[in-house]
């Protein structure tokens, strides 16, 4: 099991999301989260961040970095965070295998994180009671990895329940759902290979 746990996120919405899904897989850990000012800032700043923290690194560390797929190719872009982090000098989960040690995991939340709430309709529900239970029974909505514009889409049955008349607050929204999260039976598959991640990490 890890010790030291380092979350990298594009933005500081993902932040009460991701220290909740750590504090019920890793209850003994306190996460370092690093937030930057979206997934471009982020690409860009990780080279120099992660051989930072490659200088100081303590023992029995794990970084996890966590970006929206957004439009582009996965394939892709997991090889760009993979080539990145080898780069600085790190073994990741995906280059070395179930059999050998590694300090650096990359997921990515398909296509944005707000995917994950959609996933989890008890918790938007919790959180926001006036919204129908029927939302994912919908067909646009049955798997929210295929979503197509997903905060966009989760503001606008948003405010057809009366909430954010006013537009989005992402930051508000995620600290409120992510009270509420759970973890086990979330219909994103991206949320659980997050999760899948943090339990590996966990023995």
């Amino acid at each position: 099991m890890i010790e030291n746990l380092f979350i990298l996120i594009e933005e500081p919405s993902a932040e009460p999301v991701v220290r909740r899904v750590a504090q019920l897989i890793l209850p003994n850990i306190q996460p370092t989260i690093y937030t930057f000012q979206g997934k471009q800032n982020l690409l860009r700043k990780l080279p120099n961040r992660l051989k930072g923290l490659r200088n100081y690194l303590p023992g029995n560390s794990l970084i996890l970095i966590l970006v929206d797929r957004d439009a582009e190719d996965c394939v892709r872009l997991k090889q760009r965070l993979e080539a990145i982090a080898n780069e600085a000098g790190f073994n990741t989960k995906t280059s070395v295998g179930k059999q050998s040690r590694y300090q650096v995991t990359n997921r990515i939340a398909i296509e944005e994180l707000e995917a994950w709430f959609f996933g989890d309709w008890n918790a938007m529900r919790l959180a926001y009671p006036a919204l129908s239970a029927n939302v994912p029974n919908k067909s646009i909505y049955r798997n929210p990895d295929a979503i197509s514009g997903t905060w966009e889409a989760l503001e606008k049955v948003l405010q057809s329940a009366g909430y954010f008349r006013g537009g989005l607050r992402k930051i508000e929204l995620a600290q409120e759902v992510s009270q509420h999260l759970t973890v086990g039976n979330n219909r994103s598959h991206s949320f659980n290979f997050f999760c899948e991640a943090l339990q590996a990490a966990a023995g």
